[in-house]
């Protein structure tokens, strides 16, 4: 039986979010297995077999089904779980999409893995970066503990009036789901004060409140429908922020919610990382400052709603910018690239776009000396045609 106060335990980022699911008390979760976020859900069939959760625990025959079982549940007013993985998420898609135009508060967890072709099981964001206009909140993750009290601010976020919108949070594949840390799981009666009983501010499938839900709406109110989601998603910036900071206070554990600068201050060249690499990032940022090095780190958590505001205030001082990408947009650039240079539209600093570790390939510390030895260049002059860097590729990077 789970400990119903607070504990710690050396566990994976996997045992984290189920653990963290237990506390949040959704009343149905359905799944389909995929590497590397399977011992997720055999996690909580134990759980709900054991009697320490009690909901519905319902078994389909692949992801597809598993949304739309999630989704049903949840337009019924209860609370929600599911988690997936690469191809089991492309195969979520259209029921993912549909689900965030419901405006359907569900929790989701996506242990970030390769997309084929080629495959892979290893971490890359190729799966979730094109759920990324699906009507998701998306929130990235870097260590264990992180990925039980994002699952819990999750609930609180999906649910806050002002956003009603599915959230995901995204974990590194293996990194992060395999790979155990020191947790601290929060006791129930800590939990259920911070996340009180779900409260439906629409049941869609109420008897005595009939409704029409999920259906064809003509071009004369099409519009209206995905700026309501645009505003909603607006708004998401400042409830992720506000469950964060009272998340802080009363725990201690603050995650910087939109975003989270490292040795920022005066820093004079930084770089933009989303997801696990923040780590080996941050070793190397002190490396470096012992050096005299005036290097500093913004970790982008939040990547919908991009927090371009955050970032353009986070990167104003310094001379260069790098931003890291472990994901592609064939033909463009990396999407966090796109998205922090779309941010600091009108600004002349240089920026470069480092894509590494596709297909799960190891970011070493020499890859990040790499990076921020590539910004000294672009200072001192150096010109570079392609700011897209493929970082450690034979015949490629040099």
């Amino acid at each position: 039986m789970i400990p119903q106060e607070t504990f710690s335990d050396m566990i994976t980022a996997n045992k984290a979010v189920a653990l963290a699911v237990v506390r949040a008390k959704p009343k149905v979760i359905s799944a389909y297995p995929i590497s590397p976020m399977t011992t997720i859900v055999e996690y909580l069939a134990e759980f709900v077999a054991l009697g320490d959760l009690d909901a519905e625990y319902v078994r389909v025959e692949g992801e597809h089904s598993a949304m739309t079982v999630v989704a049903a549940a949840q337009g019924t007013g209860v609370r929600t779980f599911t988690s997936t993985a690469s191809q089991g998420l492309a195969y979520m898609h259209e029921v993912v999409s549909a689900t965030g135009g419901m405006r359907l508060p569900c929790v989701m967890f996506v242990a970030n893995r390769t997309l084929m072709s080629p495959g892979g099981i290893w971490p890359e964001l190729s799966d979730s970066m094109p759920e990324r206009d699906s009507s998701w909140i998306q929130i990235y993750i870097g260590s264990n503990q992180e990925a039980f009290d994002m699952i819990i601010q999750a609930y609180r976020i999906a649910e806050d009036s002002r956003v009603l919108l599915p959230v995901m949070i995204c974990g590194d594949g293996y990194i992060l789901t395999h790979s155990s840390e020191a947790v601290e799981i929060l006791g129930e009666k800590e939990v259920d004060d911070f996340l009180p009983p779900y409260k439906a501010e629409h049941a869609y499938l109420d008897i005595d409140r009939p409704t029409a839900h999920g259906i064809i709406v003509p071009p004369q109110y099409h519009m209206e429908a995905k700026w309501q989601l645009h505003q909603a998603m607006k708004n998401a910036k400042e409830v992720i922020q506000e469950v964060n900071d009272e998340f802080a206070e009363k725990y201690g554990r603050n995650h910087g919610g939109l975003i989270q600068p490292y040795r920022m201050d005066d820093a004079e060249r930084a770089l933009v990382v989303i997801g696990s690499t923040s780590g080996t990032v941050r070793g190397v940022v002190d490396e470096l400052r012992e050096k005299d090095q005036k290097v500093g780190m913004v970790i982008l958590r939040a990547f919908r709603p991009f927090p371009s505001e955050k970032i353009l205030e986070a990167l104003s001082k310094v001379n260069s910018i790098g931003v890291f990408d472990r994901s592609m947009s064939f033909g463009s650039a990396g999407q966090c690239f796109l998205e922090v240079r779309n941010a600091l539209y009108g600004k002349s600093t240089p920026i470069l776009n480092f894509v590494a570790g596709l297909g799960g390939l190891d970011i070493r510390e020499e890859d990040i000396e790499f990076m921020f030895n590539k910004l000294v260049a672009v200072e001192n002059g150096e010109v570079i045609e392609d700011p897209i860097i493929f970082v450690n590729t034979r015949g490629v990077t040099s």
